[in-house]
């Protein structure tokens, strides 16, 4: 199902108390903006919460409106969802929202109550870079991109035919996803191949864009991560079967210190996970098909592309 936020926030910005209006409309949408805040933000009862709802309501949306004239938003979401139900075989019910968010994560995945989510936050789909909103400037064309990438992992986490840890992770946790707890308990095998599938599901959904947008890379990152493929592949395997928030963080996340992404000497590339979790799994892909792979265990999957793996991590 399409959720569509916006007419609910730009409410928000023509009330004469902002901040007020904006607890409301939390309030209202409490479900799914508290996963949001609590899994991308803060937590939203503790004390920076106003000061962040200050900023957002505040911000300059002159950007947005711009892009939402000219751009049929609700039309993308609507066809890229159908795409991903012919390429996954979606068995399971996905909700994919449109909203603003607070200027963290310009996409993202939750579950709740069993129920898959792919949201999209549109101030980052502007074109146009804002400082106001923390907003990345990415072209609106982008869009596919990312809600394909997140429904992936929707289905990797909610399908009744997933094999994956995630899904077993989320079950244990009543049906809802944290990616703070997830990355504490699901090996890093499982995330680089999440990661990976996502990124292989977008490429397949959404194809013609440069190959670095795929992974959320800058041209040049993109070129340092290929350049050190060999070396992120050695560092990632003697903990690829270990479970430690720490790895998530270093691997698959940005803003990461240097000593942080430092192993055996090598300041890793920030997110350098995303392109060798999307290398992993491509002869699984080959041999079964996305929608076979995206339910996989990381065990199936990482199985099929040993050779090409330990090529990698020999080389």
């Amino acid at each position: 199902m399409l959720i569509n936020l916006l007419p609910d926030f730009f409410a928000v910005l023509e009330s004469a108390d902002r901040p007020a209006a904006y607890r409301r409309y939390y309030d209202t949408h409490r479900t799914l903006l508290g996963s949001y805040w609590r899994n991308y933000v803060l937590d939203p009862e503790g004390p920076h919460f106003t000061d962040v709802v200050r900023a957002t309501v505040a911000a300059d949306r002159a950007d947005l409106r711009a892009m939402l004239e000219r751009t049929d938003v609700e039309a993308l979401a609507r066809a890229t969802t159908a795409r991903c139900d012919e390429l996954l075989d979606i068995d399971t019910e996905i909700d994919v929202v449109l909203m603003v968010g607070v200027g963290a994560a310009n996409a993202g995945e939750l579950v709740i109550d069993g129920r898959g989510i792919a949201f999209v936050c549109l101030e980052h789909f502007t074109g146009v870079a804002n400082p106001d909103t923390q907003g990345l400037g990415l072209d609106p064309e982008l869009l596919p991109l990312w809600v394909a990438h997140e429904i992936a992992h929707a289905v990797r986490y909610t399908s009744p035919a997933s094999r994956s840890e995630l899904r077993q992770l989320v079950a244990d946790a009543g049906g809802d996803y944290s990616y703070w707890d997830t990355g504490r308990h699901a090996t890093l095998r499982e995330l680089l191949v999440n990661e990976g599938l996502a990124v292989q599901v977008a490429r397949t959904a959404s194809p013609g864009h440069p190959a670095w947008q795929y992974f959320g890379y800058g041209r040049r990152q993109y070129a340092r991560v290929r350049e050190m493929e060999s070396v992120v592949a050695r560092a990632v395997a003697p903990d690829l079967d270990r479970a430690a928030l720490g790895l998530r963080l270093r691997y698959l996340s940005g803003g990461m210190s240097d000593e942080a992404r430092t192993v055996d000497r090598h300041v890793l590339p920030e997110r350098s996970g995303y392109f060798l979790g999307a290398r992993m799994v491509e002869p699984a892909i080959a041999t079964h098909g996305l929608a076979w792979a995206v339910r996989a265990s990381a065990g199936e999957i990482t199985t099929l592309g040993q050779p090409a793996a330990t090529a990698a991590i020999t080389a």
